[in-house]
């Protein structure tokens, strides 16, 4: 049984390959024939993070703007995200802010969100320099890699990433998985009593030293 279960969304624009990240990510392969998701599509994968086995429930969001209403829906209670632009697409970054501000105000201010540059295999085709993608991302406090769908490059990374993250912040109290719409669940009770102690021990009031 895995310790944790984390909700993560995949978010971004149509057309920048995140239905390809989460198949490359959950199968180990590319996906030759991928249409437009249509409304959701889901996966899940245990990962062994820090010595710590955690299950990724990953919601995969349409890109498409009709589809915006039903997509939203999912996004309550996630814990993490990969915000998804496609390198050779000016159109897909211009609209990160959109998808991010969706992400902090319909998820959880605190949704641990890193940003992926897609189709790094297409470099010669690229319109967002790496750059000035890695600006935007220190502005807006995400992590950044750019990834390949197709090649698998840093794919696996963006994910574990993201995870090890949000067991950091639940290490140091930052996140509570306790707390309603956290996106994160115990999938181990013991756990749960194990941390008791710990949060109690966090919140001690410590000596002034005057």
């Amino acid at each position: 049984m895995a310790n944790f279960l984390f909700k993560f969304l995949v978010i971004g624009s149509a057309g920048t390959g995140k239905s390809c990240l989460l198949h490359q990510f959950i199968e180990n392969k590319f996906k030759q024939d991928s249409n437009h998701t249509i409304g959701v599509e889901f996966g899940s994968r245990v990962v062994n993070v820090g010595g710590k086995t955690v299950k990724l429930q990953i919601w995969d969001t349409a890109g498409q703007e009709r589809f915006r209403s039903v997509t939203r829906s999912y996004y309550r209670g996630a814990a993490g995200a990969l915000l998804v632009y496609d390198i050779t697409s000016r159109e897909t970054y211009n609209s990160l802010a959109a998808w991010l501000t969706d992400a902090r105000t319909l998820a959880s201010p605190n949704i641990v969100v890193i940003l992926c540059g897609n189709k790094k295999d297409l470099d010669p085709e690229r319109e967002v320099t790496f750059l000035e993608a890695s600006r935007f991302a220190q502005e807006n406090e995400l992590m950044f890699l750019e990834t390949s769908a197709l090649t698998g490059e840093n794919v696996e990374e963006a994910f574990l990433k993201c995870a090890r993250t949000i067991l950091n912040k639940i290490d140091s109290g930052e996140l509570d998985p306790e707390r309603m719409g956290s996106g994160i669940q115990y999938g181990d009770a013991s756990l749960r009593q194990l941390r008791q102690p710990r949060s109690a021990q966090a919140v001690a009031p410590q000596p002034c030293g005057c």
